[in-house]
């Protein structure tokens, strides 16, 4: 599974009952604490969640697992998956179950999300990419799930351009990238982290030639195999990982 140079390890457990289907660990970059996992889409059943049969945002990894439980399933990893408005819903794109929720926005504006070029994550049928927003509307791929955030922390394997390797602004942050072999890596800091670190950590470490940023303030990870249960703000889409 890792084969990703420079990471100390502290923790190392596999979720999947297959091998390496899907994996948690701790790691320090450049002296900055960090979960990271890996899923392989074609293995698990990656898929985002907003709001529960009645509209209610489901804000709550408690909520999510309560209600997949009710399915016979089990939620086994989440994260929060990207920005919304104070009523939860998504700022930008938001596919799930092959319907759209809320449109893509390709417009600049104030805070990360407006900081061009920003991206979606689409989920198809055990496969994963990250797109750039204005590449996503010309080419129109299909998703079964999708979120839009920003900005993009790797591009084509290049840093974001607008990022500051000295960058005073760092924040507890969390992100997701997809490797060359189509191998979903999240990560989040477990200290506070500029953006140019955080791009860094995965197109140095992770290798992921496409990485975006899901979300600061809020970012939070479900991960119970290695004791993980964050709490705190209502979020509101969450990228999860159902058994």
């Amino acid at each position: 599974m890792k084969t990703f140079a420079a990471i100390l390890t502290l923790t190392n457990v596999a979720l999947g009952t297959g091998a390496l289907a899907a994996e948690c660990w701790s790691l320090a970059f450049e002296n900055v604490p960090f979960t990271a996992c890996e899923i392989d889409p074609a293995e698990e059943d990656v898929r985002l969640f907003l709001k529960d049969a009645a509209g209610r945002p489901f804000g709550s990894f408690v909520d999510v697992a309560a209600h997949v439980g009710t399915q016979g399933r089990q939620l086994v990893l989440a994260m929060n998956g990207g920005m919304y408005h104070p009523n939860r819903n998504p700022v930008g794109l938001y596919v799930e179950d092959g319907m759209e929720l809320a449109p893509v926005v390709t417009s600049d504006g104030p805070g990360n999300f407006g900081l061009l070029p920003n991206g979606v994550l689409c989920l198809g049928d055990g496969t994963a990419d990250i797109v750039e927003s204005h590449s996503f509307v010309r080419s129109g791929p299909s998703c079964k799930f999708a979120t839009q955030s920003g900005p993009l922390l790797v591009i084509d394997g290049e840093l974001h351009p607008r990022f500051l390797a000295n960058s005073p602004s760092r924040f507890i942050r969390n992100g997701i990238g997809v490797t060359q072999a189509g191998r979903i890596v999240t990560a989040i800091s477990d200290a506070p982290v500029n953006f140019h670190r955080f791009a860094r950590l995965f197109r140095d470490v992770f290798k992921t030639p496409e990485a975006l940023f899901l979300d600061g303030k809020v970012s939070r990870l479900y991960a119970p195999m290695i004791g993980r249960h964050d709490f705190g703000l209502p979020m509101g889409p969450i990228l999860g990982v159902v058994r």
